[in-house]
């Protein structure tokens, strides 16, 4: 079944719009001074390859070549009597590129003339250069239509009464500002708003401007004068001239950023414009993927869920040693360790074994840590505790698996004595080595909690009995030092609602902070353990607040690191144990138990942060 951009409109999630269609063709070889527009008739293949292009790299809303396809800028080739079968050609090239989960959206640009009161062409005249276009682009096939780059809100106007006058299809509509936030007419973000959506348009927004950053502000001023879904398209940061063309300098890395902040701002559709390309929109996609899942996660209630007749949840307390720590409030320890590279668990296995003779409680196993290819961590934690003798708590992403292969990898897990699981959305494949590899995020981290807890109750997704109930303890992560704490708390709650029975801190580095965390989540009556991650080195303090998502390591601690390391490699490891040490004895009154990195693989560093408390519990 096809999409339709109504449904993408109405179904509140967030969605990929393509790049630049002339960054890319200049790319190809064409000339400046060729009609690109015309390249519809004369190089169809060259147009579609580009549209191909965009929709492999994750785009979900591709635009026609056609924004300069009306006849007052076509008549400058001479082309003005072609212009419904440019524009109809167009919407057939993007329309025979595109799959059925993607949307076609007609581009169209301003007229590059002054209309009245600017000028002498009258608003009804405009609008009727403007409809030519539209009878083109419907005649071609398209789902909606895609206003852009307008600087006056007149003529905008015109183009839209233009479409409406020929059809009900959705309208974006989207103007450009420049640096003080107002169009080349004098119009602020917040008219230029609250005038598209007087207008009707189904869609408000910006487009390409000056770059991401002063795009961000505009679509934050917007958002508190509109209530339509709101787009942003912004440039690949500032032109630099180099000869006769424009070179767009921002990255794909800084654009994806950037797209992260303006859909917590409240954009729904996001892309680029001039100088984006395909390699800028993966980015894009890859970064929406960790915020959405591609089915949207509906959250039920724990209260919700029953369990078929004849089956009866396991207690928490019954299910694994940690869950009976967890259910009678003892403190916790246990030391994360890192899967093989390979095929072999050796190493693996002598690490836990030494970690299971200090007396910690269990050995957490990373699942594609940084998304790098390693081990799974269930065929490594089937192996830890059959060779061992020591519970794991399995690390499990939502990154590279859809929701069928995970209920399969669990139900093998429950089946081979697995209990613990902390289960983590994922870092998304661009933080690894694998730049071409994508992801799955079916679902993300609160989804699958859901999941998980409706297995526990003999339950799969669809509410169908599966027999005996499997016997998950179900960790969540958290981040106690986000920077949008508000989101975090949000997340949290709904992951307690899911079915959360533990959560995982990110490694502390502030007691303070987490403490004034904890006392916000007080009422979520949830078990917290406290990430601690001990330093090695002043690069490694130095990598980790600056390189590692998610990681914040005060100035204070660094300048404690950097003191030890001008005393030598051994003074900087001491010093990273003693400041580990420090914070365990900090959280121990309000955390449930301490979540210790073994960096490097070094258990014996870990050991020198919890052997003493291990061996008291």
């Amino acid at each position: 079944m096809s999409a339709t951009l109504r449904e993408f409109i109405d179904d509140g999630r967030v969605h990929v719009i393509d790049g630049a269609m002339g960054t890319m063709l200049y790319g190809k070889g064409m000339f400046v001074n060729v009609c690109y527009d015309e390249l519809n008739l004369t190089q169809p293949d060259v147009v579609q390859q580009v549209h191909e292009a965009y929709i492999q790299a994750g785009a979900s809303i591709i635009e026609t070549n056609t924004f300069g396809a009306n006849p007052v800028k076509l008549s400058s080739h001479g082309l003005d009597t072609e212009t419904e079968k440019i524009n109809q050609a167009a919407a057939q090239i993007a329309r025979n590129a595109a799959p059925g989960h993607v949307c076609v959206v007609g581009a169209i640009g301003p007229l590059g003339i002054r209309i009245e009161p600017w000028g002498p062409t009258a608003r009804e005249e405009a609008e009727e250069f403007f409809r030519r276009q539209v009878r083109g682009l419907l005649d071609g096939g398209v789902d909606g239509f895609m206003l852009e780059t307008f600087s006056d809100l007149d003529e905008i106007h015109a183009a839209y009464r233009a479409v409406r006058g020929l059809s009900s299809l959705p309208v974006i509509a989207q103007m450009t500002i420049d640096e003080s936030g107002r169009s080349a007419y004098g119009t602020d973000v917040e008219r230029i708003a609250t005038a598209l959506t007087d207008f009707g348009a189904d869609v408000v927004g910006l487009n390409c401007s000056v770059g991401p950053a002063v795009m961000l502000d505009g679509i934050e001023r917007m958002a508190e004068v509109t209530d339509r879904p709101l787009s942003a398209l912004p440039n690949a940061g500032l032109p630099r001239s180099v000869g006769d063309r424009k070179i767009y300098l921002s990255s794909p890395e800084y654009m994806a950023n950037y797209a992260q902040r303006m859909i917590r701002a409240g954009a729904r559709f996001v892309g680029g414009c001039c100088g984006t390309t395909p390699e800028h929109i993966k980015k894009i996609r890859d970064l929406v993927a960790t915020m959405q899942p591609r089915q949207q996660t509906v959250v039920v209630t724990r209260s919700e869920v029953e369990a078929p007749a004849g089956v009866e949840p396991v207690p928490l307390a019954e299910r694994s040693h940690w869950g009976e720590k967890l259910a009678t409030g003892g403190f916790l320890t246990n030391v994360e360790l890192m899967p093989p590279k390979g095929c072999q668990p050796d190493t693996l296995i002598e690490q836990c074994r030494t970690l299971k003779h200090a007396g910690v409680d269990a050995v957490s196993i990373l699942d594609g840590p940084r998304a790098q290819s390693r081990m799974g961590a269930i065929p490594a934690g089937i192996t830890v505790q059959r060779d061992v003798g020591i519970e794991t708590v399995i690390h499990y992403t939502c990154r590279d698996r859809n929701m069928l292969g995970m209920i399969s990898d669990l139900l093998g897990a429950a089946a081979a004595g697995l209990r613990n699981i902390l289960i983590v959305t994922g870092d998304p494949p661009r933080t690894g080595p694998y730049p071409d590899s994508t992801a799955v995020f079916d679902i993300d981290s609160i989804g699958l909690t859901n999941v998980v807890y409706r297995l526990n109750h003999g339950l799969d997704p669809g509410g169908n009995p599966i027999g005996a109930p499997t016997k998950f303890v179900i960790g969540v992560a958290l981040n106690q030092s986000a920077v949008d704490v508000e989101r975090e708390l949000s997340r949290l709650a709904w992951k307690v609602d899911a079915g959360a029975e533990f959560a995982v801190t990110q490694p502390v580095f502030d007691p303070d902070q987490l403490a004034a965390f904890l006392e916000r989540v007080e009422g979520f009556r949830l078990p917290v353990i406290a990430g601690i991650w001990p330093l090695l080195s002043l690069r490694n303090a130095e990598f980790l607040a600056n390189e590692v998502p998610g990681q914040q390591v005060p100035r204070s601690v660094i300048n404690r690191m950097r003191k030890a390391q001008e005393r030598g490699q051994e003074a900087a490891r001491a010093e990273g144990i003693l400041i580990a040490r420090e914070i365990l004895e900090a959280v121990r009154d309000t955390a449930r138990g301490v979540h210790v990195s073994a960096p490097l693989g070094k258990v014996d560093v870990a050991l020198q942060v919890v052997a003493d408390r291990a061996i008291r519990n």
